[in-house]
């Protein structure tokens, strides 16, 4: 009897069809990538190196003072086990620069999400160079869940050509990682298992301002794939506050995504052309 692909293979093979034609039908070979040390970074990685040949990815850590040991070391494991070049190009000392350049005007306040989003944008600053001095595209590396609710730094990690897992919920990548490595390990197994992190500051999870990935993504599925609203949404078991949180932190972030690079769409309504909302409005829940 014949059986049908598991759902993680046909989301491999849907996105590095994705990478392949995007890539190739706009005349280039090769492809950048920011390694974190993350699973999304990895899980890009992975799918640029099966779309094109490992010889046509260049994966770049870009350390900062918050970025741990263990981060650059599954960076540089993941990058062995593709097979991809790999460099690593700090980011600290223009960081410093940059911090010197803006303590006048600083001066008197709290660090927050300003000096987060600089090491942010550092980065996409030095991809960007990379493109444009060696011809090769950069594929950004947020994921559904983090788009929906403005986890992404506009000129930052959103700097880039094709979003590759802008339409995989981040409980899908997880599956889809554990999938690639079905064989071997080609994911060090920390990328999947630690807390994700943006590293932007010290003991930073993505759980300190979100919910639990299982538990968002199934609130955004309910929202944004089956357009149900609030009330619907909570009668499944949602905290009211956590639902109405979420939702309303998918519509703050419009204005994000309709600045975002163009994503691989995998699923029945992807943002973008699939939902399109305005930018400025006044939509809320309670």
């Amino acid at each position: 009897m014949e059986s049908f692909p598991a759902r993680e293979e046909l989301i491999h093979g849907a996105l590095t069809l994705g990478i392949r034609d995007y890539v190739h039908k706009c005349g280039f070979k090769s492809v950048l990538v920011g390694l974190s040390g993350g699973i999304d970074s990895a899980v890009v990685a992975a799918l640029a190196a099966d779309a094109l040949g490992p010889e046509n990815v260049w994966g770049v850590a870009m350390p900062s003072r918050y970025s741990s040991s263990g981060s650059l070391t599954d960076a540089a494991d993941l990058a062995k086990s593709l097979g991809i070049r790999h460099e690593v190009l700090p980011i600290e000392p223009v960081f410093q620069a940059v911090e010197n350049q803006l303590s006048g005007v600083f001066a008197g306040t709290r660090p927050n999400e300003a000096e987060e989003n600089i090491q942010s944008r550092l980065r996409g600053l030095a991809l960007m160079a990379l493109s444009n001095k060696f011809g090769a595209l950069v594929l950004t590396t947020g994921n559904k869940s983090e788009m929906a609710v403005g986890y992404c730094t506009l000129y930052g990690d959103m700097c880039g050509a094709l979003a590759v897992i802008a339409d995989v919920f981040k409980t899908d990548v997880y599956r889809l990682a554990r999938w690639i490595n079905r064989a071997r390990v080609i994911i060090p197994e920390s990328s999947i298992v630690k807390p994700p992190s943006a590293e932007l500051r010290h003991n930073q999870k993505d759980q300190d301002s979100l919910p639990p990935y299982e538990i968002l993504d199934e609130i955004l599925a309910a929202y944004v794939l089956h357009n149900q609203g609030p009330a619907e949404i909570v009668q499944r078991g949602y905290a009211a506050v956590t639902v109405h949180e979420v939702i309303n932190k998918v519509t703050f972030s419009e204005y994000k995504r309709r600045q975002a690079a163009p994503g691989l769409k995998i699923s029945p309504r992807a943002f973008g052309m699939g939902r399109r909302v305005p930018v400025a409005q006044r939509f809320r829940t309670a």
